[in-house]
């Protein structure tokens, strides 16, 4: 089925050139865990026997050092002549100056067609009309995983994608369960608690590419942040950061070994659930907020060529292997990511797998209501100095919503301020 899907997007890639007398080096930087690494190392080696005439060269870096050695590698001019980025983490490359525009290459390419990705994910990769790095999946923010068969025990019904934080409550309420007066089982466990200030109609800054003043003392900001951490500290039916700590497991760990009934994280997370065989799981939508609001965090996973590159034509090449059909196909047939091409996201890899979980495909929809993070360089600084000690405390039931942003957001208007100077 990969196969037929991938002929129909055949517009993806270009026909084989005749080979050079030596072939073109290009080297390609990027991250990923060992089934990743697999399929793109064998969707290049098949793509190479094509393109005699460009010799690709991965060069692989671990996820958590990938930024700070990329970053270093372009101050000395060492840089790759492609890289993978995550949405966040392009911000960065790109404000460095270092990116090359795709757009002669997209404008002169007909086999190429823009209008088959996700328009959101796009366009985080697009600046001024610009495009900078060509998307090969997205991630919101927006799956509930959930267990079955501890719904079916408590005889609740699974959630739907029109639930609400009001239904998420009482199924967590009703999902969780003590022992000699300890929680042996929590009804729900959620990490994004961004999702919960989107969803109730706030927002962490004025204007995402200029941002001058942060919202998080915004009411519906704070009413959402004050949820999420009575969902731990008032309602006692998730862990709190402390409490996951003394557990000594990860939130994947509680959800596998049925300790949390209900999960909310991304897509990513499938891999590894799809090796349970103690009970059946599946996923929701993220609950829309009070108002019917329905908005989440996202990531994502892009290529994008460096100016520095010797071999620009030859590199476009390989930069659509890497985001194309094939790969994306793959991906999504692993389970990992979603696929940034429509057709193949609502297509036999992904949408209509019969693969679990078996309502992925509403991740489809959910691309709609995605919220990115504010596209300044220096976000990721200012967030873990100001915003997310404050809310470590709230999460722990130290301090009120309130309480927190009064602190947050002076120094995150300062810090906002300084950049401007």
């Amino acid at each position: 089925m990969i196969a037929v899907l991938v002929g129909a997007l055949a517009g993806c890639t270009s026909p084989a050139k005749p080979q050079a007398e030596s072939p073109v080096a290009v080297r390609v930087a990027y991250w990923g865990g060992p089934e990743e690494l697999a399929i793109i190392q064998d969707v290049i080696q098949q793509w190479q026997r094509q393109h005699p005439d460009i010799k690709v060269r991965l060069e692989h870096t671990p996820f958590s050092v990938y930024m700070s050695r990329l970053l270093t590698r372009m101050a000395g001019d060492v840089a790759p002549d492609i890289m993978a980025t995550e949405v966040n983490m392009f911000v960065n490359f790109w404000a460095k100056g270092t990116l090359l525009p795709l757009d002669p290459f997209i404008e002169r390419d007909p086999t190429f067609r823009l209008d088959d990705f996700f328009p959101d994910v796009l366009r985080r990769f697009t600046i001024d009309g610009h495009v900078y790095a060509i998307p090969r999946d997205t991630a919101p923010f927006a799956c509930v995983f959930y267990n079955k068969r501890l719904f079916d025990e408590a005889g609740l019904p699974y959630p739907t994608d029109h639930w609400t934080w009001a239904d998420l409550l009482r199924l967590a309420t009703q999902l969780t369960n003590t022992e000699d007066g300890r929680i042996v089982q929590y009804g729900v466990y959620a990490w994004a608690w961004q999702n919960f200030v989107y969803s109730n109609g706030g927002r962490l800054v004025d204007d995402l590419y200029s941002p001058t003043r942060c919202l998080l003392d915004d009411p519906k900001a704070i009413e959402g942040l004050q949820f999420y951490a009575d969902l731990m500290n008032t309602h006692h039916v998730a862990p709190t950061p402390v409490a996951l700590g003394s557990l000594a497991m990860g939130a994947q760990q509680l959800f596998m070994t049925q300790r949390v009934a209900m999960f909310s994280s991304g897509i990513w997370e499938t891999p590894i659930l799809r090796t349970l065989t103690g009970f059946d799981w599946d996923v929701a939508m993220f609950p829309k907020g009070p108002s019917g609001i329905r908005a989440f965090g996202t990531g994502g996973t892009g290529y994008c060529m460096l100016k520095s590159t010797k071999h620009p034509e030859a590199a476009w090449e390989v930069l659509k292997a890497l985001a194309g059909p094939e790969a994306q196909a793959r991906l999504a047939a692993l389970g990992l990511t979603q696929p940034a091409l429509r057709p193949v996201a609502e297509g036999p890899p992904w949408a209509q797998s019969p693969l679990p979980p078996a309502h992925k495909g509403m991740l489809n929809e959910a691309v709609k209501y995605v919220v990115y993070e504010p596209f300044i360089p220096e976000w990721r600084e200012i967030s873990e100095l100001h915003i997310l000690p404050e809310l470590d405390l709230v999460f722990n039931g130290k301090q009120s919503a309130a309480e927190a942003a009064a602190k947050i957001v002076p120094k995150v208007n300062a810090a906002l301020a300084q950049r401007t100077l």
